[in-house]
């Protein structure tokens, strides 16, 4: 405990230059989803796939928005669980919170699994659950030295998928307009063909926003990190701004080029992935190579963000008294160390689940993650909703609003609500949204208990009047 005291008096650093939040607001935007997510997303609704892009697209840009409206007024590492617990109350804060947290640390192992994998087929004399441990060994390692060296790597990692896609779509473009030299393909003849543009028809579109929704989860990381860097107002300000280009660059056009490439049942496009479909097509040599180093990158950069985030988000919990209060023990250098430790661990848990019960109780636990994105979402909405009745009450007046407020706020509460409820009734997805709901309920308990019990432990007494003599 004395070292905890004493340590009471560091806060969290502006250690990320303006350079870093820059690229972790792009990479938040590019997830591991789109490189490997992609091609089920095809494969369940076709071509029209692009209309689930930009149905999921619009959801983000609009929960960006209100996102951003709160975190310009407050900047605040706990970002929307602070939020929903000032706007809803200290029970939606204390649930979102912690399923945020439970989300991305289940996140963290998977993503390490799917990089060791990559690694494992390279070197196949070193086992995958080797790589696993040391890739988690090593960001953990960067992440607890300090936020500066979370930033250099998420800045690299960030660059690498820029320009890779950049690439992709140059490349993609030519083979498109018949200007490729190594293939003979050309036009978008493969949008309408075998079967149309919507093969399967709009409840498959439905289905490709469930699929496509979690691969954009992760843009509202910029508003965690920029709590963390000199002048945070300006950066939420401008990566919230930019959020409807990136989507358009890095997800619609990217896409548009595959199913104008790849047809939508091609059967090697589930067996080696849309973008190296892609890329086979065009005649690219070294195509599964190239895709494997950015997938690898992809999904290390992923998981370097879902630890840092993870992290962040216990902190602030710790912060606010809704986790121990070891968990907001900084270091000297600024970094939340005990918060950073003790998601690794539950990092290497799930590591160490996946490759002692293969196929069975990871699984499970990751079906617990399927709605918590959306549940975000809609605790953004509520929380933005409720917040500028606040904040108008106060007098503030605010530098960054939500558009057509409040119609486009209750709009996409509407469309999460419609969403979340053809999860519910959908077999596909029915298991995963009550999982989702089996978890958030058992949090919604803990928290309501929880604060039932500090009311009545710090309740006044009574104030017992003296009896006239």
């Amino acid at each position: 405990m004395a070292s905890l005291q004493n340590n009471e008096h560091h806060s969290l650093k502006h250690g990320l230059t303006s350079r870093q939040v820059s690229m972790i607001s792009i990479a938040g935007i590019i997830g591991a989803g789109l490189f490997i997510g992609s091609s089920n997303a095809i494969a369940t609704a076709g071509p029209a796939i692009l209309i689930s892009y930009g149905i999921a697209g619009l959801l983000v840009l609009l929960v960006m928005r209100m996102l951003g409206e709160m975190a310009i007024a407050n900047p605040d590492s706990g970002s929307f669980s602070t939020y929903a617990g000032k706007a809803i109350g200290p029970w939606a804060g204390f649930t979102i919170g912690w399923l945020y947290w439970w989300f991305w640390v289940l996140i963290i192992p998977v993503e390490a699994i799917a990089g060791a994998d990559i690694l494992h087929a390279w070197i196949p004399s070193v086992p995958s659950w080797l790589f696993a441990f040391l890739i988690m060994i090593t960001l953990s390692c960067t992440n607890l030295i300090s936020v500066k060296n979370f930033g250099e790597f998420e800045y690299w990692f960030a660059l690498v998928k820029v320009i890779a896609i950049l690439a992709f779509i140059v490349v993609c473009a030519l083979g498109v307009s018949g200007y490729w030299p190594l293939a003979e393909v050309s036009g978008v003849g493969q949008l309408l063909g075998n079967g149309g543009f919507m093969p399967n028809g709009f409840g498959a579109v439905l289905g490709g926003v469930l699929v496509t929704i979690f691969s954009f989860f992760g843009a509202e990381i910029v508003t965690i990190a920029a709590d963390e860097t000199s002048n945070p107002k300006e950066k939420i300000r401008k990566a919230t701004n930019l959020v409807v280009y990136r989507i358009a660059i890095f997800y619609i056009f990217s896409i548009f080029f595959i199913v104008s490439l790849v047809a939508w049942n091609d059967p090697r496009l589930l067996q080696v992935g849309s973008f190296q479909r892609a890329l086979e097509i065009l005649n690219v040599p070294g195509a599964k190579m190239m895709v494997d180093i950015v997938v690898l990158v992809a999904v290390t950069s992923c998981m370097n963000s879902g630890l840092y985030t993870a992290s962040r988000m216990l902190y602030s919990l710790g912060a606010r008294g809704e986790a121990h209060p070891i968990t907001r023990h900084i270091s000297s250098n600024g970094v939340p160390t005990v918060a950073v430790i003790l998601s690794t661990l539950a990092g290497f848990v799930g590591c160490f689940v996946n490759y002692a019960f293969p196929g069975k109780v990871f699984s499970f636990l990751l079906s617990t993650t399927g709605a918590i994105a959306l549940l975000v979402y809609l605790v953004i909405a509520v929380s933005q909703l409720r917040m500028r009745a606040i904040l108008e009450k106060e007098g503030e007046v605010l530098s960054f609003k939500m558009w057509l407020f409040p119609w486009l706020t209750w709009f996409v509460i509407a469309l999460i609500s419609v969403v979340l409820g053809y999860m519910l009734i959908s077999p596909t997805y029915r298991y995963e949204t009550l999982m989702t709901a089996v978890v958030a309920g058992a949090m919604l308990l803990i928290g309501v208990s929880r604060r039932k019990s500090q009311i009545s432990l710090y309740k006044p007494l009574p104030v017992v009047q003296p009896k006239n003599r």
